[in-house]
């Protein structure tokens, strides 16, 4: 069973992401992927508050969601949406959203990040809390491949949401690493949660140079539950396929039964 993480470098206007998006989704079925993640954001990215607030889309309806039902359903793949950004109950945010679609084009699964990013670095700045409103329902949601659980960048930090969502056979991970925090610290958390968690790790990034300047560390990659990375992709747009095999996930828990020793 192939998964496949897809890297992309998302400018501020939509319709360009989305064909990009579709040509990506189009490759990673081809390769013969089943389940197929897209980055944060991918609609839009390096836009400005104002412009990402006007990206909203009611819950259920709106041109990028029309797109993600339509696209898993085209290629026949269980398709993660990345992010987009939907209405918050407070109007002046959104919700860092990711949807999860079936092969039929039906979404099962909605995630909103409850992780928001802070970082102040020199020049280097983010609050995501200044603009996004965040979640506060852990999700993990079954499919042919396993039980799948969802994260969104920032969350990668914070263990205790993964355990939160009981044994997984795969985390997705749709992010946006900055470069500067990137470099230091992403593989290493991705590696991390899969041996914690005994699980896959797909982690769909974005990957270079922004339009309005912004860098993104890229290296999406698949890892499996010995924390061994399958494939990877550094910067650029690209597509990551590997195998998700069932057997290695029992040959894991059973040599080393971590999992069963837990105590809290």
């Amino acid at each position: 069973m192939k998964i496949a993480a897809l890297q992309m470098i998302s400018g501020p206007d939509v319709a360009p992401n989305l064909a990009a998006a579709d040509r990506l989704i189009a490759g990673a079925a081809m390769a013969g992927a089943q389940l197929v993640a897209l980055p944060e954001y991918f609609p839009l990215i390096g836009a400005t508050d104002a412009d990402r607030l006007a990206a909203r889309e009611v819950d259920g309806t709106g041109p990028i969601q029309d797109f993600l039902a339509a696209a898993a359903k085209q290629h026949g793949v269980w398709l993660v949406g990345g992010s987009i950004p939907l209405l918050a109950q407070d109007p002046s945010k959104l919700r860092n959203s990711c949807l999860v679609f079936d092969p039929q084009g039906r979404r099962v699964a909605r995630y909103d990040k409850i992780h928001l990013f802070g970082f102040k670095k020199g020049d280097e700045s983010y609050d995501e809390a200044a603009t996004i409103e965040r979640g506060d329902q852990v999700v993990a949601f079954d499919t042919p491949l396993g039980r799948v659980g969802l994260g969104i960048c920032y969350d990668l930090r914070f263990p205790e949401l993964f355990r939160a969502m009981g044994a997984v056979d795969l985390l997705v991970l749709p992010a946006a690493f900055t470069e500067t925090t990137g470099r230091a610290h992403w593989e290493l958390l991705l590696r991390t949660r899969a041996v914690e968690n005994q699980c896959y790790v797909l982690a769909a990034a974005q990957g270079g140079q922004h339009p309005n300047g912004r860098l993104t560390h890229g290296n999406s990659m698949v890892i499996d539950p010995w924390g061994e990375v399958l494939a990877r992709v550094d910067k650029g747009e690209g597509v990551v396929v590997a195998e998700l095999d069932p057997q290695r996930l029992v040959d894991t828990r059973s040599s080393l039964p971590a999992l069963k020793h837990r105590i809290l």
